[in-house]
């Protein structure tokens, strides 16, 4: 069994022409290309959710209607990715929607396509730190790489303090994705007009034509109820304030 994602070229992105003479591009060069500019960017599934499935918990547990959505935007990925289509999961504290996201990059991964994940903060780090590099355009490079792999997941939208300088950095990155129709995938627990307040009204705009629309809604799975573990037939413990 091959262990080469293109067979054509085995993964050297070129092909030699009938007679030999010569080399042409594979069909599969341009996304070979992306890949490799990619790799120093983030691309590993946190241990936590490196075993998620819909057939296992919490995702299995969820209401059906707010997976099929996601199950369906899995079955169709390379369409997905190549009409620059993403999603956007929206919902309160421990609904879902990071192991959602992280089962789409999981399935991109798997499909050996380029794929980046960050939680804001670390995301703006990472940007701050091209600041920091001697090397002449870090900063412009970066933000390359990131427009240019094919999917792009960004966790806790709109968790970080608002500044010009953030509002301006996630502009960036949503318009260089918009206008190269590549997707994106981004958690928040924001409304939309919420979120606008926070990262700006263009940048939600931008989101808005180019994801669908994940709604999560249940209580916290993180959560857990005290349980009374006192046998119910004893006597209730006497009020001492009483004695």
């Amino acid at each position: 069994m091959s262990g080469y994602a293109c067979k054509d070229c085995e993964d050297s992105g070129w092909l030699d022409t009938p007679d030999g003479n010569a080399v042409v591009a594979c069909h599969c060069r341009e996304q070979l290309v992306a890949s490799r500019r990619s790799r120093s960017l983030s691309a590993v599934i946190p241990r936590r959710y490196r075993g998620a499935s819909f057939d296992r918990p919490p995702i299995s547990s969820m209401p059906p209607a707010q997976v099929d959505l996601v199950k369906g935007y899995v079955r169709q990925l390379d369409e997905r990715l190549a009409e620059g289509r993403g999603l956007w999961f929206f919902g309160g504290v421990g609904t879902g929607k990071t192991t959602l996201a992280m089962l789409v990059s999981q399935a991109a991964i798997d499909a050996r396509r380029g794929v980046a994940i960050y939680s804001l903060p670390r995301l703006l780090a990472e940007i701050r730190s091209t600041f920091e590099d001697d090397a002449e355009g870090g900063y412009v490079d970066l933000l390359d790489r990131l427009a240019e792999i094919d999917l792009l997941q960004i966790d806790d939208l709109g968790a970080e303090k608002t500044s010009a300088w953030v509002l301006e950095q996630l502009y960036s990155i949503v318009n260089a994705r918009y206008e190269a129709q590549r997707s994106i995938i981004v958690t928040t627990n924001l409304e939309r007009d919420q979120l606008a307040l926070q990262i700006g009204e263009r940048t939600v705009s931008r989101l808005e034509e180019m994801c669908e629309l994940c709604p999560l809604f249940g209580a916290d799975q993180r959560r857990f109820e005290a349980v009374d573990m006192r046998d119910k037939d004893q006597p209730p413990t006497p009020d001492l304030r009483l004695a």
